[in-house]
């Protein structure tokens, strides 16, 4: 993997590191919280399986398809998910950011803005990228929302794209950074990281 090499992007809400193998038992307390998997339109492992997904992930690390990375939180110095460059494409300097889940307890918080600005700075601005990409499924309504909070802009849906693993056919919802849109997301980013953020509401309010 000549061009996308294996690094650490530190900052003060998430620390993104290479994912390696011993990440396994702490990365399946993660999948746990929330019952992440439970969820229909997105793909999470259960907790017995992440030493699997680690694997499938390195595998295709190896074979320069994707640059995967565990995400660490600072403050409690927990692992609380992974995400990844994939469908790497270094002959058209493109990726896609994606194979991304956080425990339940960390979702809705800066970690998540800061994990994008840090991908996404690193990719255009240190292996000049010509675009970035973001995919989710049509019906994933939380994460559309969360990619069009970072400035990225829809170019289509794949309809009948993909199988989930309960045999339902994927719409998949494709949004792209362009290198000339960067400067204005890295201060939309910059500016969300900074600015109050309204307490977290009790689940059982």
């Amino acid at each position: 993997m000549s061009w996308l090499q294996a690094v650490t992007l530190a900052g003060e809400h998430a620390v993104l590191e290479p994912l390696r193998p011993e990440h396994a038992g702490a990365l399946a307390l993660a999948a746990a919280d929330g019952d992440l998997w439970r969820l229909w339109y997105t793909t999470v492992p259960r907790p017995e399986a992440v030493e699997q997904e680690i694997d499938r992930r390195l595998g295709l690390q190896k074979a320069g398809a994707m640059l995967a990375f565990a995400v660490r939180e600072p403050a409690s110095g927990e692992l609380v998910g992974m995400t990844t460059y994939m469908n790497v494409d270094a002959a058209h300097r493109r990726v896609e950011i994606g194979s991304t889940w956080y425990a339940a307890r960390v979702q809705r918080s800066a970690l998540n803005t800061e994990c994008k600005l840090m991908l996404l700075r690193h990719a255009f601005e240190q292996i000049d990228c010509i675009a970035v990409e973001l995919r989710t499924h049509f019906m994933n309504r939380q994460s559309r929302q969360a990619i069009e909070r970072l400035g990225a802009k829809l170019d289509g849906v794949l309809r009948s794209h993909m199988r989930m693993a309960d045999g339902s056919l994927r719409d998949t919802a494709v949004y792209s950074i362009v290198a000339a849109e960067w400067p204005a997301v890295r201060a939309n980013l910059q500016w969300q990281l900074q600015k109050p953020r309204e307490p977290a509401v009790a689940a059982h309010a």
